[in-house]
């Protein structure tokens, strides 16, 4: 079954107060298991508990807009994969969210760690990850990026260009070392999911085609280089997909030109990186394989298409970012106004804005992403009533969850809670109108543990240098995080 997000302008002209899929809740409180982390339930007087804590205690204590993290969770999911992918590399990509704290993690469950910049990489190093075990991606790594991975010692670089190829050898001849590399090829393969992030069809700035033999030629350049270890290919065929599909076209591809290569050089490549890309569930209609799932389905299409080719079977590793971290966490906000607004037809949507918006999740303006929300603070009899969270931007696309059900009686000082927030939301963030970035809080055994701290707006008026003219007053952040 292939599973897309609902797509359309959000100025588009409402010609129905809701998609197909989205029905009227039996029990507008339920959490559905699917998009909720393991310890998230409703505590007895029916407020959302996370680890053993309150919401209401958490916005009493950091504020709102917050992201609250299951680190209990994090840690199932990443060793689930783990196990389930045994004798594979399983990369955790950072680029979904990372923190000193998150590479420790990943370093303590034996993960591998994916970074794709200067940041990512210290960040890395910093939260104690071996560089070994760290892969560098990116498709303009400055010299300044590949020198800091080449001195760190890090464990494989997957190319991207043919000029990437010629500063890496200079600067081994520079740093006097190796580099160990990947080459990232594009297999053709449009992933089932928005057109931005299907990222292995021909016409996008990844990788090196192997249709038009652009692929080849980086392969036998690397082979060549006598400063270049090359440890195989290293494939991406998109985000949010939730079965093997489009794996098993992308595995035909790449072992077809790992056999092609040993026929023109005589090697073996050793190893394949088939990429990430694992979905998870943002609304009741997502339903995303299992890890055990993917496991057995992957194995499979790979030892296949080897065998069908004479090779061995090469060492393979995948990189989950979004399937580990995403339904870890949850956006908590507080409700500001709740406007009613009729809609052609008799029938009627309540706009819920909240105090964050589209700089704290970019993703429902920026791809037409889908997500759910509940009433977090407090259960409700009351009818269910379609509604659409809004956040705080001057932006008419500035909408968090396009159409859900919450209580009619949903209220100013209310807290909404947004599941699977864990991905791409932080570490996509922005201070659009000079919002400062919410905290992002683990939370385990009834405690709490501050990831990143709550920016301010003396963080961001400290970036401004130009002269101050007029009285300063001063923001109470007590009053006004």
């Amino acid at each position: 079954m292939t599973h897309m997000h609902v797509a359309g302008s959000v100025h588009a002209d409402v010609a129905a107060p809701g998609p197909q899929w989205l029905t009227v809740p039996t029990d507008v409180n339920a959490l559905h298991p699917r998009l909720w982390s393991a310890t998230v339930r409703r505590g007895p007087d029916g407020a959302i508990e996370v680890g053993g804590v309150d919401v209401r205690t958490l916005a009493d204590r950091v504020g709102t807009a917050a992201y609250v993290l299951d680190e209990e969770d994090f840690r199932q999911r990443a060793g689930a994969f783990r196990d389930a992918f045994a004798g594979w590399d399983v990369y955790y990509a950072g680029k979904a969210f990372l923190t000193r704290t998150i590479a420790a993690w990943v370093q303590d469950l034996g993960l591998c760690l994916d970074v794709c910049t200067a940041g990512e990489l210290l960040t890395a190093l910093q939260g104690g990850m071996d560089p070994a075990r760290i892969g560098m991606h990116g498709n303009n790594k400055s010299v300044d990026e590949l020198a800091l991975a080449l001195r760190s010692g890090v464990g494989r670089i997957i190319v991207d260009s043919l000029d990437e190829i010629d500063r890496i050898e200079t600067l081994c001849r520079e740093l006097d070392v190796r580099a160990r590399v990947m080459v990232r090829v594009t297999p053709g393969v449009e992933a089932h999911t928005h057109e931005y992030i299907a990222t292995a069809h021909e016409d996008q700035k990844f990788g090196f085609s192997i249709a038009n033999g652009a692929a080849m030629v980086a392969l036998v350049r690397c082979h060549s280089s006598a400063l270049i270890d090359l440890l195989g290919i290293h494939s991406h065929i998109g985000s949010q997909i939730f079965d093997t599909g489009g794996f098993e076209v992308a595995a035909r591809r790449t072992t077809k030109l790992m056999a092609q290569f040993r026929q023109a050089t005589g090697a073996v490549l050793p190893e394949l990186d088939l990429g990430g890309g694992f979905g998870i569930a943002y609304t009741r209609q997502d339903s995303p394989a299992t890890p055990a799932a993917l496991a057995a389905d992957l194995d499979d299409i790979v030892a296949t298409e080897s065998h069908a080719r004479g090779l061995p079977v090469p060492h393979l590793s995948i990189e989950p970012g979004r399937a580990i971290v995403g339904p870890t966490t949850l956006a908590l906000y507080t409700v500001g106004t709740v406007k009613p607004v009729d809609l052609d037809g008799g029938s009627q949507r309540v706009y819920v804005s909240v105090d964050g918006g589209m700089s704290d999740n970019i993703r429902p303006a920026l791809y037409a992403a889908e997500y759910s929300a509940v009433l977090a603070n407090r259960v409700s009899r009351e009818p269910a009533s379609l509604c659409r969270v809004v956040g705080k931007h001057c932006e008419g696309g500035d909408i968090l969850v396009r159409d859900v059900y919450l209580p009619a009686d949903i209220a100013p000082g209310d807290l909404v809670a947004v599941p699977a927030s864990g991905a791409y939301s932080r570490s996509m963030a922005s201070n659009y109108n000079h919002v400062p970035r919410p905290p992002v809080v683990s939370v385990r055994d009834g405690a709490h543990t501050t990831l990143l701290r709550r920016e301010t707006v003396e963080d961001l008026l400290a970036l401004d240098d130009g002269p101050i003219r007029g009285d300063v007053v001063a923001l109470n952040p007590e009053e006004h995080r």
